[in-house]
Formats: C-alpha cells, structure tokens, sequence
C-alpha cells in the first residue's frame, strides 16, 4: 500500500462529529470527486467515484449524518490492465443536496456552478480543516518521503484552484498551482510544509512516519557527509605527506640534510620516518612542540629549498 494510500485510509475511518464539518468535508469530496450529470426538464443527478473503498464508505456516512440522505454504495469492477474496482454513489434530483453544499448557486434567477470555495460552510476554522481533508481525500496525493517530499491536490479549474492555494496559504504555508494537462494542481514540495498540512488536516499517523522518515534520510546525509569530509582531507593529508618526503628526498640526494638549519633538519628527519602524520601531531614530536602553523612554516622552506635545488640541476 502506498504512503498516499494510508494517510487517505486513517483520515477516512475519523468523521468530525460536528455537522457544519462534515458537510465542509463532504462539500469538498463532492467537489473534486463528483460529476454532475444534466437531465432533462432541469433534473441534475450526481456521481460521485472513488477506488479506495474506506473512502467510498466514509461519502455514504457524511451524506446519512450530515444530510440525512440514504445512499446505495456500488462497486464498479475494473477488468482492464487489471485496475482496482472503483466506487460509486449515485444520486438522482441531486439539486438541492448541490445547493445545500455550495457547489452550486442561485444567480440571476437560474442556477449556475459555483467555481469558488464554499464561503458560508468554511467561515469556521474547524470547517475550514475539514475542507481540506476532504480535497486531498478526493483528489490528493502524497510521495513517499523515502524518494522525494511532494504533495498535490488535482482540481479542474483554476480560479478553484486558486481560491483553494490561498485557503491552504493563511496557515502560512507556500502552497502553488501549476497546469498540467486539462487540471490544475496546488502542491507542495518542502517537508516541514508538508507536515504542517498534514497536522492541519488531523493525519497525525501519517504525519509521524512522514517525520521518521525526514529523521533518518537527515542522519544518514549528515553521516555520509562527515565520511566524505573526512575522506577529503585524510586525502589532502596523505598527498601534502608524499609531497614533503618528496622534497626531503631531493634536498638528502643532492645536498645532504646536514645542511639545514638545525629546525629544518629536526622536522624533515621526523617527516621521512612517519609519512602517515599530521601536520600537528609532527609538531607535538619535536622539542620543544610547536603549533601546525610553525610546521606548515618549516615545510613551506623546505618545499623553497627542494624546488631550488631542482632549478640548479636543471641548468
């Protein structure tokens, strides 16, 4: 089951117990699950289409709690590329039950789709929370974190979409919509926004995996980077080793380390017999110690005299 699957199932086996929330949720079900079918003589019948069963049953129980409407719950198999079954809830004269749920209007003496928000059913914060839990039930989705952190919400009209950014944005979130074939998707793509939406909307089971799995990608990366970082500079230590012993060796085959002055002479004779220390632990050896900037010093006159030597025999 996908992570999208199981935030869906534990939001749709919770239903508010206060009426002006499920009818904000069911609202919004309604809205990005729905299809309104035009009759005859003014008649409109709706249907609403889901494949995830919790879900299908969560609609039937909105529509008998909220509006006290009794509804049949169908389930439509798919034989086709061995698609899941989907479910149906169909309603005929569904007019009023559209008007009661704000999809659709009164205007100008007929009736029209509303293609905002609900205002009158989300003026309330709780109201608000269900709404979108019913939008990212109906048309949401939500990646594995494992791969990526993306959540997106498909609604099919843009001033929609647009209406429903904005409500998802006054909780100071960054939610955007972007077009993408014929629909238009709000989303968002950074962890901790997701985990607020998340909290917003009541997935709190959903939400701690989500976190458990952020705490350990960020532990692992944080480990990975300790090792490169220390890979890198054991790397850059053991070439600036080679290199040193390279021009002592230059200096003892054509001059002799005899003629360095005596600190020159301490520190390079140190270095030929341990290739494998650091800079500040070569200068913990000599007597009396000095820092990793006075040896660093000392090589660098070292490195001066090799490449001078170098110059001389190539004349």
């Amino acid at each position: 089951m996908s992570f999208s699957s199981k935030a869906k199932n534990e939001l749709a086996r919770r239903t508010s117990d206060s009426k002006c929330c499920q009818m904000a949720e069911l609202s919004a079900l309604v809205r990005v699950s729905g299809t309104i079918q035009l009759r005859g003589l003014g008649k409109t019948d709706l249907l609403i289409t889901t494949e995830n069963p919790a879900i299908g049953r969560m609609i039937f129980v909105l529509f008998k709690r909220s509006m006290r409407i009794h509804t049949d719950l169908e389930v439509v198999k798919n034989n086709v590329l061995r698609k899941n079954n989907s479910y149906q809830i169909k309603i005929t004269d569904a007019t009023d039950i559209l008007k009661r749920l704000e999809i659709m209007v009164e205007k100008d003496d007929s009736i029209v789709i509303n293609n905002g928000l609900p205002k009158k059913l989300i003026e309330d914060e709780c109201c608000r929370r269900a709404y979108i839990r019913g939008v990212f039930l109906g048309g949401g989705s939500l990646s594995d974190p494992e791969k990526s952190y993306h959540l997106e919400l498909i609604t099919h009209r843009e001033d929609y979409a647009n209406e429903l950014k904005d409500l998802i944005n006054s909780y100071n979130l960054h939610a955007r919509v972007i077009a993408r074939k014929k629909n238009f998707i709000v989303y968002l793509k950074e962890g901790d926004q997701i985990v607020d939406l998340l909290n917003i909307i009541g997935a709190h089971t959903a939400l701690m995996s989500f976190e458990n799995v952020r705490i350990v990608k960020s532990m692992r990366n944080n480990i990975n980077r300790l090792v490169n970082c220390e890979t890198a500079n054991l790397n850059k230590m053991v070439n600036a080793a080679v290199k040193q012993k390279k021009h002592i060796e230059i200096i003892e085959q054509y001059a002799g380390l005899d003629s360095l002055p005596d600190g020159l002479k301490e520190i390079a004779m140190i270095r030929l017999n341990n290739t494998d220390l650091s800079l500040k632990e070569l200068g913990e050896m000599l007597s009396p110690p000095i820092g990793k900037s006075g040896v660093n010093h000392r090589m660098k006159k070292i490195e001066k005299i090799a490449l001078d030597i170098i110059d001389k025999e190539a004349l």
